[in-house]
């Protein structure tokens, strides 16, 4: 394990690099700029390195940071350009909650300098971080699979119309990864029984697109998952007294064994590429 208290990198020597973004709640000392720190943190990916954390044994390498996504989102083009033109979103540091509540207190939102100063000191070494190990694991393996992990409240009306499959997969379209790859992980989906969609609405942010190149053996995959799948989702609105709800090994476990099945198949076809 080697890092910063707020980035972990735990390596392992498989051809499987995990990415776990946004489950971090560190507020960076901003606490009192925010409307309140509750708010800060809503939309934070719950639970998501518990429900991975077999990951490692696999001998995958899993990189995270503690940040959390509101000081800035490391799953965002750093240019500032949106992901999805035309549909909702938030930005690189973002101002507004995924319902488009305003995060900071009237006049404490940061200004661009503040922004390349988050940049420098959070976003380019989690980049820097995946880049490492990519080229590490790339010395080691022909071809490798990057695995960005994600999850999202089931109802946000402001992002997505109705209610959001427990799998979305993403391959920015199929550019990302090879689509035998992609086709492998989507048998699995449709095997839970369970709703799934592959590049439905989250089609793979920037760290999808910006480490995923199959023309030189790296295979990008993000899985968004709705929460309800793995913890106990509130039916209608979310407030400090209901969310996040805690994290309960039992109800996760039918979702946990489907991303077991797909972290493996991930490394087994990895393997197969030039065994």
């Amino acid at each position: 394990m080697s890092g910063t208290p707020w980035l972990t990198v735990q390596r392992g020597d498989a051809p499987l690099l995990v990415s776990i973004p946004h489950t971090g709640t560190d507020l960076a000392g901003l606490d009192d700029r925010f409307v309140t720190p509750w708010l800060a943190r809503r939309d934070t990916d719950w639970w998501i390195e518990q429900l991975y954390d077999f990951a490692a044994g696999f001998g995958a390498t899993v990189v995270r940071t503690t940040v959390s996504r509101s000081i800035i989102d490391v799953n965002r083009d750093p240019s500032g350009a949106s992901l999805y033109p035309g549909q909702a979103t938030t930005e690189l540091c973002p101002t507004t909650t995924f319902d488009g509540e305003a995060l900071y207190k009237e006049g404490h939102e940061p200004d661009e300098a503040e922004i390349a100063r988050r940049r420098e000191t959070y976003y380019d070494p989690y980049h820097a971080a995946l880049e490492g190990e990519i080229v590490r694991l790339k010395a080691l393996h022909p071809e490798i699979v990057v695995y960005d992990c994600h999850s999202i409240r089931s109802v946000i009306p402001r992002l997505f119309d109705g209610k959001l499959p427990l799998f979305n997969l993403g391959t920015n379209s199929g550019k990302s990864a090879d689509p035998a790859l992609q086709e492998q992980v989507a048998a699995l989906m449709a095997a839970s029984g369970r709703p799934w969609v592959v590049n439905g609405r989250f089609k793979g942010g920037w760290i999808t697109r910006r480490h995923g190149q199959p023309e030189q053996g790296v295979h990008a995959l993000q899985m968004e998952l709705s929460c309800r799948g793995y913890m106990l989702e509130p039916t209608g609105k979310v407030e400090p007294a209901n969310w996040p709800t805690r994290y309960d090994p039992e109800f996760a476990a039918p979702m946990r064994a489907t991303l077991t099945k797909i972290l493996e198949t991930a490394l087994a076809w990895a393997g197969s590429r030039h065994s």
